[in-house]
This record gives structure tokens, sequence and C-alpha cells, in this order.
């Protein structure tokens, strides 16, 4: 209980925020009726005994203190921001607002549900999921209109002066120009997961695949103006056409709930001579200009430490929607740093889990199944063979990834799996961080490779503390 009057007096202060916003208005306004609906939850839970709250509720509302630290954060940048601020940064206004709302919308759950709550007609309309996506999509419509009218505006007025500010006005063209076509772009979320045509994807040439596997071949292409990964199966199994198509309606539901800037995006599959003897099976998904995150992290680009803890909480945000997204426990089971997928501006994707039932209709079985990296196993996983995979154990998994983007090293380089037991379980040791990584930063990787898995945070709470740390580093 010692979280209900701090989180009221978040939610005081987020009111109180909400009044002064000079961007993102409707963005902003929207958190603060969530956080009002939420509020009304916690005023109801501090008139009950201290005896009648559940260990679930307490720790609800542990994560709620966090969340409403982190919406506190956004929503006061939005209080002084300038327009040049507003231009530059407005690419990732919808995927902030996008992932507190979510956080709001997981307190909400977890408690109304634990609390039995009875007024629902009010409160869950402010959460229920379609009005909820519907108003996100007006609040994020309306918000990028006012920013567009302001750009105009204010191109119309630099217009006078141009004669004498051309050198400076420059760059404000370059910046103008980045703006008008992101808003003028369409979002892959846009495209339904379906069946697509072969007339619908155009292959970049020369024809040669840039990824050849044991069971497949990768081009890169096109399709509706978005680049494109184009997985071709080179040896598929004796499957029918109409087959597949029955398991891929199956996971274009699953994949519907992983819908996330930091999850790689599936736009479909694509069956060629369908009526032939030989049918051709294609899956299309984002292409991702940078590689895989081990790539990057080999490569010889320079990542300063506020770029690394963004990829970071990209990464974490990425893991966050697939842990959050199942009624049952839904983890990867196999993350490593060559799951991470990264885009252009080094946005960290989640990749190695979609249409996983259509992959394997196609695919022939093997002998070698992808077998979990002894580095990347959690103490509980090495000291016990039969302990049962969670998402405590996926969240240590991560830690190590976290430690990778920090160091940009292999983790336990050179060991046997032999040494990495010793270590790991008997040692509890910690392969070091560099010694100029930011303390909150480096806090948080070592939380996620506690030996203790009730140590660890659950990706939720990470991905607060990860944009919090992201805001500090900007800051300086």
């Amino acid at each position: 209980m010692d979280f209900v009057d701090p989180i009221l007096s978040l939610a005081s202060e987020i009111y109180q925020l909400v009044e002064n916003v000079k961007a993102n208005k409707k963005r902003c306004r929207r958190v603060s009726q969530r956080v009002k609906a939420l509020e009304e939850l916690v005023w109801s839970i501090k008139q009950r005994e201290t005896r009648k709250i559940s260990s679930d509720v307490e720790k609800a509302l542990q994560e709620l203190c966090i969340t409403l630290a982190s919406a506190q954060e956004l929503i006061r940048k939005y209080t002084a921001a300038t327009w040049m601020e507003r231009i530059i940064n407005s690419g990732s206004h919808g995927d902030e607002f996008n992932s507190v709302n979510e956080r709001l919308n997981d307190a909400f759950q977890i408690l109304s549900g634990s609390l039995q709550v009875e007024q629902g007609n009010i409160l869950y309309k402010v959460f229920e999921l379609t009005s909820r996506e519907k108003e996100d999509e007006v609040d994020g419509r309306d918000d990028d209109a006012e920013l567009k009218k302001t750009l105009e505006t204010y191109m119309k007025d630099q217009q006078e002066k141009i004669d004498k500010m051309l050198k400076d006005f420059e760059l404000v063209k370059i910046n103008v120009v980045k703006v008008m076509e992101m808003l003028n772009k369409p979002s892959a979320t846009d495209e339904a997961i379906r069946m697509i045509k072969p007339e619908e994807i155009k292959y970049e040439y020369p024809k040669k695949p840039f990824m050849t596997t044991a069971t497949s071949e990768v081009y890169k292409g096109q399709y509706h103006g978005f680049k494109v990964a184009i997985k071709r199966y080179t040896d598929p199994v004796n499957t029918s056409p109409r087959e597949v198509r029955s398991v891929f309606q199956k996971d274009v539901e699953t994949m519907r709930r992983f819908e996330s800037p930091n999850i790689l995006r599936m736009f479909g599959i694509c069956v060629q001579d369908e009526e032939g003897p030989e049918p051709q099976f294609l899956i299309i998904m984002e292409y991702c200009e940078k590689g895989s995150l081990r790539q990057v992290l080999d490569s010889s680009s320079r990542l300063s430490w506020t770029r690394k803890a963004s990829m970071c909480l990209g990464a974490a945000q990425g893991l966050y929607r697939l842990h959050q997204t199942e009624k049952k426990s839904k983890v990867h089971g196999c993350i490593n740093s060559s799951k991470f997928l990264v885009a252009e501006g080094y946005i960290v994707k989640l990749g190695g889990f979609e249409l996983a039932k259509t992959e394997t209709s196609l695919k022939k079985a093997s002998k070698d199944k992808e077998i979990r990296s002894v580095c990347y196993s959690s103490p509980q996983m090495l000291d016990n063979i039969n302990h049962i995979y969670s998402k405590e154990c996926e969240m240590y998994s991560f830690g190590i990834v976290l430690w990778e983007i920090a160091t940009r090293k292999k983790p336990f380089d050179g060991c046997s799996s032999k040494d990495i037991y010793q270590k790991v379980c008997k040692e509890k040791f910690m392969e070091p961080l560099p010694d100029d990584c930011p303390e909150p930063l480096a806090s948080l990787i070592n939380a996620c490779r506690a030996s203790d898995s009730f140590q660890r945070p659950s990706a939720g709470v990470l991905v607060d503390k990860l944009r919090s740390v992201v805001a500090q580093l900007e800051e300086q």
C-alpha cells in the first residue's frame, strides 16, 4: 500500500502538466483521461483494509507507479517543445504514446480484474480495446494535422525572409521534407496480413538471394512501396496450397495480436504456380536494412551510449509485446542477439517466431533442431535440464543480449559449456560491463542477469525504466 499515495500524487501532477502542453495535445489529454480512470480504481483500493489487498494488486500498483512516472516524463517533454523539436522528433510521437497507453491499459486490466470493479460501464469504456484503438488513431491524426498546419504556416512566413536567411533556412528545408514524407508515407501496420498475389511483388535485380539457409533463399524486393524480404522455400514438403492457406489463416490471427513497431512485420504469403505441379511458396516480411543486431554490433558503426540505450529500449518493447499479448504465458523460446533485427534509424525489432505454423508446414523435418545456446541459458536451466522455461528464464537471456549491446562483445567468448556452467551456476559470475556504462543502464542489465529469478524485472517494468534512462541520456 506504500504505492497508493505516490500514484495519486503523480496523477495530480500529470493533470497539471496536460493543461500546459504545446504539442500532441490530444494524445496527452487522452493519457490524462486514462490515468483518471485508473485513479478511481486506486482510490477504491485506498479505502479498503490492507488485509484485503492481494499480492497481485500490490505488484500491479508498484508497476503502475513506475508507468505513471514514465507518462509524466513524456508529457513534460511536450510542455516546453519548440516547433523545431516537434518537427524533428515527430516520427517517434506515435510509438511513445502507444507504449505508455499499453502499459496503462495492462495496469487497468489487472487492477479491475482483481478488484472485481462494479462501475464497469464508465471505466471499462475508457480501456475497451476497439474504442481505445479508434481514439488513439483519431488523436494521432488530429495531432499530425495540427503539426502539418503549423509547418505550412511557418513555411509561408519564412518565404518572405528566404533571401536573407537562405543559408540558415537550408537546414529547415531538409527537416521539412523529411516530416512531409513521414506524414504522407503509409504505415506498414495499415497493410493487412494476407495472401499476396505474385504480381504484387517486385524483386530487386539482379535477382540474387542475400541470405541462404538449408531450406530457403531470401531475396530483397518491394511490396506496395515497402522494402521487403522474400523468403522462398527451396525444397518444400509435398503440401497442397489449400492446406498451406488453412494453416496461414490461423497464424494470421496470432500475428494480429503482435502489432508493434518493435516486432518484425509480416505482410503475408504468396503461392506462385499454384495450379502447376511444383508450386512455389514465399513468405513476405519487413526488410531490415542493417541486418541482425549481432551484425550491427560486429560492424564498425559508432554507437553512443544514448543510441545503445535506445536500442535496448526498442528490443525490450518487442519482448514486452510478446510476453504481454497472450493470456497464457507466451515466450519466444530462443532469445539471442541474432533474433533481433535492426531497421533504418537503428530501430530494433524482435523476429524469429512469426508465422511459425505456416513455416513448419512448408519445411521438411530436420534432425538439426534449433538449440538454445548455453551462453544465453539462465542458471535455473543450466542447473536442471527439466526446469520449465519461463518468462523469468527468457529475461535472463535478454539480459545477455543487453550486455552484448553495451559491450559489443560475444557472451562467454571462448568458454566451453562446462566453463559456463561453473561460472554461472556455481560462482554466480556476471561478465563485466564497460567502466563508462551509465550507472542506471548498468543496473538494469545486471538486474536482468540476476542469478535469483525473483530479482529479474518483468518486460513491462524494464520498458518503463529504460525509457527513463534514454530520456536522461538525451538531456545530457
